[in-house]
């Protein structure tokens, strides 16, 4: 059954979808930096990772920062191998769309990576990003080492600090150990690229925190 559930609430792993041991498609580069979506990480480089709701437009925010190697969409936290975007949706992979980003942290900064995070979606909504709601939506940071998640606490509270002088509610975002990412199909990558007039729900927050 696909309808009929609460997409708000994470599938018990028994009953996820099952997936498949291929995985989708994707074009061999990015449209926009020419880099490999799927190649070796460079030397030096870092991975981050991050769910702030629909990830077309936020991949938009992170392939324009200098020191970015390269962008890619797909899912990630769920139990489906290698899902396809309707199963995701369905709410029953317990998948999240998420942005993976291939940087030099010598020319950006994960605390700079973090900063586009907070400032183009609400992080003090879960599972859902204004009228996008459920599962897929959540608001998570996926981190790969100690440093990130001790950069991801410190910018966290540094952020709730600031929503809370400016009469906001709690944030809501988790900080996990990024799992595994399996690539969203060819049509998503770099998205609004594809589609310039293209559904976007993310904006600069009123709120600067400079």
């Amino acid at each position: 059954m696909l309808f009929g559930r609460d997409k708000q609430t994470m599938p018990d792993p028994a009953d996820a979808l099952p997936g498949r041991d291929e995985p989708v498609a994707i074009q061999p580069a990015h449209l926009i930096l020419g880099t490999p979506l799927d190649g070796p990480v460079p030397d030096g480089h870092e991975i981050a990772m991050f769910g702030l709701g629909c990830f077309w437009g936020a991949e938009r925010f992170y392939w324009q920062l200098e020191g970015v190697h390269t962008t890619a969409v797909g899912y990630a936290g769920g139990y489906t191998p290698n899902p396809l975007y309707e199963e995701v949706c369905s709410g029953r992979t317990g998948h999240n769309e998420v942005v993976r980003v291939v940087f030099d942290p010598t020319v950006v900064s994960y605390a700079e990576l973090l900063k586009i995070f907070w400032e183009v979606h609400d992080p003090t909504q879960f599972m859902r990003q204004g009228n996008d709601i459920g599962t897929q939506y959540r608001s998570e940071i996926y981190v790969y080492s100690d440093h990130q998640r001790a950069t991801a606490k410190a910018s966290l509270d540094h952020y709730q600090e600031k929503l809370s002088g400016s009469g906001f509610g709690d944030i809501a975002t988790t900080i996990v150990d990024a799992p595994d990412f399996y690539f969203a199909e060819e049509y998503h990558q770099q998205y609004l690229h594809r589609n310039p007039m293209g559904y976007c729900n993310h904006g600069l927050c009123q709120v600067r925190f400079d």
